[in-house]
């Protein structure tokens, strides 16, 4: 499976534009974690992109992200990735154990909290986002109610990144693709 077929999987099962930015969002944090962490780009980033390609059709918790496994399989995802996406999920009992499966857990709710404070800008662009916005709205946990920050943290500290870095990697990553995110104002 190469990033094209992801891509197909995910517009095939996914019809939510913002899910799919969503993915989309969680892809280019993870190709760049692969790179500091010395992963596979590629291979870290079909994970974030496929990590959520089943919602729509399982969007419940009994479901998700385990029945997607045999559509991955199907498709023939790689199985480091079938792994990650299922280790995404606490309730599914797929323990994490390697850095690509600690950074999609800490990823995965960071996108939205950092989609959350870009549209409460003005301008409604990521790449006016800065870290003191996103501390700002961090301690109000009405402010993106079901962004589970433990989650964040805990995959911050499994990568051995302190939080806010972790913040600014993943904003970082996320503005160079603004537009594809619909967050360049």
């Amino acid at each position: 499976m190469d990033r094209n077929d992801a891509w197909a999987l995910v517009c095939q099962y996914v019809q939510n534009e913002n899910l799919r930015r969503h993915m989309l969002a969680v892809e280019v944090a993870m190709r760049d974690y692969a790179v500091r962490l010395d992963g596979d780009p590629d291979l870290w980033g079909l994970t974030g992109l496929l990590h959520d390609f089943d919602w729509e059709i399982h969007p419940d918790l009994d479901r998700h992200p385990a029945e997607g496994e045999p559509i991955l399989r199907e498709h023939g995802a790689p199985e480091p990735v079938i792994r990650a996406v299922l280790s995404h999920a606490d309730h599914t009992g797929v323990e994490r154990r390697t850095p690509m499966e600690h950074a999609l857990y800490g990823c995965d709710d960071l996108t939205g909290l950092l989609v959350a404070v870009a549209l409460v800008r003005p301008s409604k662009d990521i790449r006016d986002v800065k870290v003191r916005s996103v501390r700002k709205k961090w301690g109000s946990p009405r402010f993106a109610a079901g962004v589970d920050r433990q989650q964040v943290e805990a995959g911050a500290e499994a990568l051995g990144v302190e939080l806010w870095q972790h913040v600014e990697n993943v904003l970082g990553s996320m503005q160079r693709i603004a537009p594809e995110l619909g967050l360049a104002g």
